[in-house]
């Protein structure tokens, strides 16, 4: 079981739950990023030429995670859209993109209206969060991939979902005052036959670009065939002064003012 020890009066507890999913504490209010909490993948491809054999166990059942008040998919991968994990943590709300109310819901089982979706330029809030819908590039600009900025409090999380850089990105996430990014830096491989992402240096790049105070990088250390080493990201990061953390599977991690920070 991951420590869920809650962070001080005005700060951010975060902990990563693998690939791009990241629980959120915040004044009592519990905010899930994209959760993947199942083997669901690795016994889908078992048999297939692109098995999803996994690098790391789960963090925490997802069952143990009832408590949370929402969650998020931005696009409609499995491993940012996982039933196991939904219909075992149920969550109070989830946030989607509008564009994939359909198929969310033919996944989940769910009310049609139960989602909570956003097109690009879209807000929504839920508790304390204030949803913002952003594009993302996973190859291609649809409707039905998002990124989020999240406000809360005094504080501004950006969540990229997966996608590559596009025209126009960082003149749109800059005017959020963005404090921390939550950015993957798997890269795109054509070998690998999956959707391209931000790469090592792409992510640093674009973190410094936007002006986040913090960049933390995810979607990697999950299947073996489709990883990334963050040691590349943090020589990338540190060599054109993006501020950064590499988080470790379940960790804990208190965001609490632009600059200070502690695990």
């Amino acid at each position: 079981m991951i420590d869920l020890t809650p962070a001080a009066t005005g700060e951010v507890a975060i902990w990563w739950l693998g690939q791009s999913g990241f629980l959120i504490l915040y004044e009592g209010s519990w905010l899930c990023f994209d959760p993947y909490l199942s083997d669901s993948l690795t016994r889908k491809y078992a048999a297939t030429d692109k098995p999803h054999i996994r690098i790391r166990p789960l963090v925490v059942e997802p069952s143990l995670l009832s408590f949370v008040d929402v969650a998020t998919s931005t696009h409609n991968h499995t491993d940012h859209l996982d039933t196991e994990t939904l219909l075992s943590m149920k969550p109070k709300g989830l946030v989607i993109p509008e564009a994939n109310r359909a198929f969310v819901t033919q996944r989940l089982g769910c009310d049609p209206q139960w989602p909570k979706g956003l097109a690009v330029g879209g807000s929504c809030t839920v508790g304390p969060f204030e949803f913002h819908a952003v594009p993302a590039k996973h190859e291609e600009l649809t409707p039905e991939y998002l990124g989020y900025v999240v406000k809360f409090g005094n504080f501004t999380f950006y969540h990229s979902g997966d996608t590559l850089l596009y025209d126009g990105m960082v003149e749109t996430l800059k005017p959020f005052d963005i404090d921390v990014a939550f950015l993957p830096i798997n890269g795109r491989a054509t070998e690998r036959r999956v959707a391209g992402n931000l790469n090592a240096h792409e992510a640093a790049w674009l973190g410094r670009e936007i002006g986040a105070r913090m960049v933390i990088p995810c979607h990697y250390d999950m299947f073996t065939f489709n990883t990334a080493n963050p040691a590349d990201f943090v020589r990338e990061a540190a060599a054109i002064g993006c501020p950064h953390h590499v988080m470790q599977h379940g960790e804990r991690f208190v965001w609490r003012e632009p600059g200070v920070h502690s695990a």
